[in-house]
């Protein structure tokens, strides 16, 4: 079935200078792909004689604009959302995070990233980059929520020789999914040898992956490289050849300039996560130099034990107004170009080219959301690219549409039925906790 959404304020994330953002007409999908982005009155009839069995959805007083790309996120801590938080980083991860994560079974894993799948579509996510354990068994449940993803398998020192086959595995269950890509995922320059992150690199080349890791995220891990390696996080893994364009680095929130132009000159993504650097007080992402250094830079939530929730309309506020902040110059990162954070250059993340996802155009991918502009808090519209970024919540997302398939419609995600899913949620987390707490009496 063909779908079209018409009379909309539609913002495609594809203009460039003076050219207006947006322009009231219709968007169009056929199959999985974006076939109408029109304000002509002919081309929107002559789609609507070709396609006679279409649905349409009447965006009158809405905004339809492509999906948000969260580029780093551990959905499955949704788990531990609000378990261990105003705690330091090294007792918040020993005491809480790692010991939590050690009672999980695949099982409670999958059902960590499926309350996280949810929580993005109803926000307006219809991409995540993923970085976790068990992602071997995540693949299934993206594919029935109808998310596109990008499935990072988690890993250290300890448990390579496990994560490795997963790894495998995954590529193996996602081969005929195009939506679900995978990813090797070392967890950090400090807790990763160099022998096990070219162990990674090794797995990606084989299959052709993406590796993406924690860059520079604190002080302690920038000391830690320095004194094993007398380089910084960012040196250190560009002299082992782990730095290109299909590397994410998360974080990067201590570097220096040699850090940033190499970053810029390999052609990493980077990943901003304002909220969890800030709750954990990791410190301030020098986005506004990267930025100008060329880097590809984009937003994510992070986890939700270090934010406490995957809403990527927070987060784009917060990385606007902290680059404010920060520089001391209000004109930095503005609306639009944070949007585009989330968007076009969030695709890049993806390991999609550039016109193929994160913007409406006839062609792209046909992930796009719908937002009802009819709140209290999004009138008047006097620029409707500042409403979004500056007065946005996720709960103004009316519509969602992955690939073509409409997965949200009217606030509801579709095939899911949520009280069935809180109470098995909260059912697995009291068991955790028991087992946690059992364990901690036989110490």
């Amino acid at each position: 079935m063909a779908l079209l959404f018409t009379d909309a304020a539609v913002l495609p994330m594809t203009a460039c200078g003076d050219v207006a953002k947006t322009f009231t007409g219709s968007v169009g999908i056929v199959g999985n792909r974006i076939a109408l982005v029109s304000s002509v009155d002919a081309e929107i009839e002559a789609f609507r004689e070709a396609h006679p069995d279409l649905k349409t959805y009447d965006c009158r007083g809405k905004l339809v604009m492509p999906g948000l790309i969260d580029t780093h996120c551990h959905a499955a801590m949704t788990l531990q959302r609000s378990y261990a938080d105003d705690i330091p980083l090294m007792r918040w991860l020993n005491d809480y995070i790692w010991p939590f994560e050690a009672h999980q079974t695949p099982d409670d894993v999958a059902l960590g990233m499926e309350l996280g799948i949810v929580e993005m579509l109803l926000g307006g996510v219809t991409s995540v980059v993923d970085m976790y354990y068990y992602e071997d068994r995540c693949v299934e449940v993206a594919r029935r929520m109808g998310i596109r993803a990008m499935l990072g398998c988690n890993y250290f020192d300890r448990n390579i020789d496990e994560v490795l086959p997963q790894i495998e595995r995954a590529v193996e269950l996602s081969a005929d999914c195009d939506r679900i890509r995978i990813a090797a995922a070392p967890h950090a320059p400090y807790t990763v040898s160099p022998d096990n992150l070219l162990r990674g690199k090794e797995i990606c080349d084989r299959y052709g992956l993406h590796l993406m890791t924690h860059v520079a995220e604190t002080q302690d891990e920038v000391r830690i490289v320095r004194e094993r390696y007398a380089k910084t996080p960012v040196g250190h893994l560009d002299a082992l050849g782990l730095l290109s364009p299909r590397t994410i680095a998360a974080h990067c929130v201590h570097l220096d300039a040699q850090d940033i132009a190499t970053l810029a000159d390999r052609g990493v993504v980077v990943s901003h996560n304002p909220q969890s650097n800030m709750k954990i007080s990791s410190g301030v992402a020098p986005i506004a130099e990267l930025l100008r250094a060329g880097a590809t830079v984009t937003v994510a939530t992070d986890g939700t034990c270090s934010n406490n929730d995957l809403d990527m309309w927070e987060e784009l506020r917060t990385a606007s107004f902290l680059q404010k902040s920060a520089t001391g110059d209000p004109c930095v990162l503005p609306a639009y170009e944070a949007l585009k954070l989330a968007t076009a250059s969030g695709a890049r993340a993806m390991g999609r080219s550039d016109g193929e996802l994160g913007v409406l155009r006839e062609g792209a991918l046909a992930d796009l959301i719908v937002v009802d502009l009819q709140k209290p808090h999004l009138q008047p519209i006097h620029d409707v690219v500042s409403n979004l970024v500056y007065c946005g919540k996720a709960s103004d997302v009316e519509t969602v549409v992955v690939d073509g398939r409409v997965v949200v419609e009217q606030r509801q995600v579709l095939g899911a039925n949520l009280p069935e899913l809180f109470a098995r949620v909260d059912e697995t987390v009291r068991r955790i906790l028991a087992k946690i707490r059992n364990s901690q009496l036989v110490c």
